[in-house]
């Protein structure tokens, strides 16, 4: 097997500063102009059905940075170049994209987003046909045909410019949000509850206050007006204390904070406590295993999932299968073990009985939707879950060189891990979207395990700086 890495796409597709390499206009041309060759000779090969081979069709969606528009434009202009049909959605979540590629039977999805990332990132995420996200493999062998001397056309056409609220994409972005709302029985089923929602001035914020009142729920939205540069600032699913001082004034039962492209949520409960993915990935699994609903009672989570989620879950019988971090290994680690639900702390949550990908909206309404057929309060739904101290150190880097070739680095690695012993986890890895290296370090001593991060912290730096 070859050990050749991509240098374009990450763990969450290409992401950078808009403008510049790798999403300037030339890379992203020849990005879009690789594809359009890529889905063609795909539709010819011959064990391809003859009605698949006509799906020249790409899906395009993105959040609501003022770059997004440009980014389709030139994605659109070049596919058409090569022949390819294109959908625009406009501004949509991630797993509207997802959800539209899979149930249209294009041949490709794309969304322009950057996710969490500050405003002048932007990003692009391809998934296939299926609704899965791309794999390493499919993305390495893009990057490779991007290599050729096949040039994009660099032509520019007024009439493919992507135009948003035409009736097509608005009828696909109903059937979106109507997958949503059926997700949960009945027709109010989160009558009266009182949710705040904060959708980080990013893609949830036209569909979320819409579709909670139309199941019933009383709303309060806060970070809701994106004008192009907001997402994400100082909001959304990386900033919850707004929307959890909200729930805290009063009159709220729940809150949840989404990211950019809203496939992730963060949780609040009724006293103003803020709640990560474990906590939801325990309400979740506990809900289902009593619904008989979670299969061989299992679920996924990565390496970062804190040590008291495990625990909480071998009480009621429910195993963790741990994998590496980022949402895409989380579902392929779920589809070759046969589990249906899986996550990040993050608040990438999965239930592959109901999409394909993480989907803020959809675990919101589905962790509202237990909340109300238990009664409790979510702190009470949470009271067995119990979290291990856990600090998460991150140290900017000028390159990413591999840390297990590095000896200082091993062997301070092996006294953080020899000193915590079976009572903790140290996790060292680099983000696949950012120049950082990141320590998790989980531990039943707070000052022990504050004191190995700031030790182990020290030996990354000479290393790596």
């Amino acid at each position: 097997m070859s050990d050749e890495r991509s240098e374009l796409f990450g763990t969450d597709g290409i992401r950078g500063a808009f403008g510049r390499p790798p999403l300037d206009e030339a890379t992203v041309r020849a990005l879009a102009a690789a594809l359009a060759v890529e889905l063609s000779e795909k539709r010819a090969e011959p064990n391809v059905a003859r009605d698949a081979r006509q799906r020249n069709t790409v899906v395009l969606g993105g959040d609501t940075r003022d770059s997004t528009p440009t980014l389709c434009r030139w994605l659109t202009e070049e596919l058409h170049a090569r022949g390819a049909r294109t959908i625009y959605l406009g501004t949509v979540p991630t797993p509207c994209v997802a959800f539209t590629t899979r149930t249209t039977g294009a041949a490709c999805g794309i969304v322009v987003s950057a996710s969490h990332n500050p405003h002048p990132d932007n990003g692009i995420k391809l998934i296939d046909t299926g609704g899965f996200k791309w794999s390493p493999e499919a993305e390495l062998r893009l990057e490779r045909r991007m290599r050729s001397d096949d040039r994009p056309s660099r032509r520019t056409h007024a009439d493919e410019t992507p135009s948003r609220g035409t009736r097509a994409s608005e009828t696909l972005v109903a059937a979106y949000l109507d997958r949503l709302a059926a997700s949960l029985p009945g027709e109010r089923p989160l009558d009266s509850l009182a949710v705040a929602l904060d959708t980080g001035n990013g893609a949830a914020s036209p569909y979320a206050r819409e579709l909670f009142e139309r199941l019933g729920a009383r709303v309060r939205l806060i970070h809701a007006e994106p004008d192009g540069r907001n997402i994400n600032d100082d909001c959304g699913s990386t900033r919850p204390g707004a929307v959890a001082d909200l729930v805290k004034g009063g009159g709220c039962d729940l809150g949840f904070a989404f990211d950019g492209d809203a496939d992730r949520v963060i949780l609040v409960d009724e006293q103003g406590t803020v709640r990560d993915g474990d906590a939801i990935l325990y309400l979740w699994a506990r809900d289902l295993q009593a619904r008989g609903q979670l299969p061989g009672d299992r679920i996924v989570a990565t390496s970062m999932s804190n040590l008291g989620l495990e625990v909480a879950l071998r009480r009621l019988g429910i195993q963790v299968e741990r994998c590496d971090v980022g949402d895409r290994v989380v579902v392929e680690t779920m589809r070759r073990h046969g589990i249906e639900l899986g996550g990040e702390q993050s608040g990438h949550i999965v239930n592959l009985s109901l999409g394909t990908t993480g989907d803020g909206l959809l675990t919101a309404l589905q962790i509202a939707g237990i909340r109300q057929r238990d009664g409790r309060p979510a702190a009470e739904m949470l009271r067995d879950f119990e979290r291990f101290p856990q600090l998460l150190k991150n140290l900017r880097v000028s390159s990413k060189p591999d840390l297990t070739g590095l000896p200082r680095v091993v062997e301070a690695s092996r006294e953080v891990q020899s000193t915590l012993g079976d009572a903790g986890r140290l996790v060292l890895r680099y983000s696949g979207t950012e120049p950082l290296v990141r320590i998790m370090i989980e531990g039943q001593d707070r000052e022990q395990i504050e004191a190995l991060a700031d030790d182990l912290a020290a030996v990354l730096t000479e290393e790596l700086n």
